[in-house]
């Protein structure tokens, strides 16, 4: 992955130090955002990337002997150009990941309302 320190076998993600005082205020370690970001359902929202730990995920880590406690719902927001950690926070509820249609095309409006 682009943006990761790579050792043997494990890889160590850039992070910010915005995202490291996050981690150590949130009890999250950087071994927790590595798994999130190997294993973690990724999204595009809002100019960033976000790798989420869902049930699916974890399911996938313990499968692989990887151990899970901590890091259910865990969220990693990384910057898509580096992949470089912005922030991480723990979050189950993934309504607010998906795509939203924010920007207004008038020429939708009038499919929707045609002219009077």
């Amino acid at each position: 992955m682009n943006g990761m320190t790579c050792t043997v076998d494990e890889f160590i993600p850039n992070v910010t130090s915005h995202a490291r005082l996050r981690m150590g205020s949130r009890g999250i370690s950087l071994s927790e955002v590595a798994i999130a970001m190997s294993y973690g359902r990724n999204f595009h929202v809002r100019g960033a990337i976000v790798y989420a730990m869902g049930r699916k995920e974890l399911a996938s880590c313990q499968r692989d002997g990887i151990q899970t406690d901590g890091i259910a719902g865990l969220q990693v927001i990384c910057a898509p150009e580096s992949e470089k950690v912005i922030t991480v926070y723990r979050n189950n509820d993934f309504r607010r990941l998906r795509r939203r249609n924010t920007r207004w095309h008038p020429e939708q409006a009038e499919l929707v309302h045609p002219g009077n």
